[in-house]
């Protein structure tokens, strides 16, 4: 079951701000990428399930995260069913981010009081997320509405919380754009944990990377 409660989850988030996100088959490469990230300071990282078998690899690198990593909070993202859910939750997920609205992920993940994050396109797939108890929504793709889209939704809704994804980069302008608009946390994938810095194995430049992206955010951040 999951190590730290919704609550738990929902506060880091808002509190670091960031939450990166990647996939990868080899699971030593995932657990030196998942350490490079929390010697980088970051606290949650989604793990996203792209791939055949990726479960086996979620449920080895958590178990490292809980022996070796102990703040860490892992979850799992791209997950599509209910049943994809439930499976991660008994290996312990922490999360649950989804690239769609689905409400069958809400009703398994709330019944193990597990934050999930729904992926939302609009005003009214936002509004639904809330009323089935989602926390954070992800706003996803990010890039293709900008930060204009959550200023104008938290016009009408100050209480949302909103988590981009897609179209975030570590760039200064980019992050205050987004913070200054109004969002809680960024998930950032490849435009941190970029292919070349896992093709090279450049643990230690993605390690100065999110600590440099974590100072920044804490820096302009409300």
């Amino acid at each position: 079951m999951a190590k730290f409660t919704r609550l738990e989850v929902a506060e880091k988030m808002a509190e670091t701000g960031m939450v990166p996100l990647f996939y990868h088959s080899d699971i030593e490469i995932a657990k030196k990428t998942l350490k490079a990230c929390y010697e980088g300071g970051a606290r949650l990282l989604e793990f996203t399930s792209r791939g055949d078998f990726a479960y086996q690899i979620f449920e080895e690198l958590n178990r490292y995260a809980l022996a070796e990593l102990p703040e860490m909070i892992l979850g799992v993202g791209s997950v599509t069913d209910a049943a994809s859910a439930s499976l991660y939750m008994l290996m312990g997920a922490n999360f649950i981010v989804t690239p769609v609205l689905r409400e069958d992920i809400a009703i398994v993940c709330n019944r193990r009081k597990v934050l999930w994050s729904a992926g939302c396109g609009s005003l009214s797939e936002i509004a639904r997320a809330e009323e089935l108890g989602g926390e954070i929504v992800k706003l996803f793709p990010g890039s293709t509405y900008g930060p204009d889209f959550v200023k104008a939704i938290k016009g009408p809704q100050p209480w949302t919380s909103i988590m981009p994804t897609g179209g975030v980069s570590t760039d200064e302008d980019n992050l205050r754009g987004w913070f200054d608009a109004g969002v809680t946390c960024v998930g950032m994938g490849s435009q941190l944990i970029s292919k070349d810095i896992l093709a090279k194995g450049d643990f230690e430049g993605l390690k100065s990377k999110v600590e440099a992206a974590i100072t920044l955010i804490k820096k302009i951040k409300p």
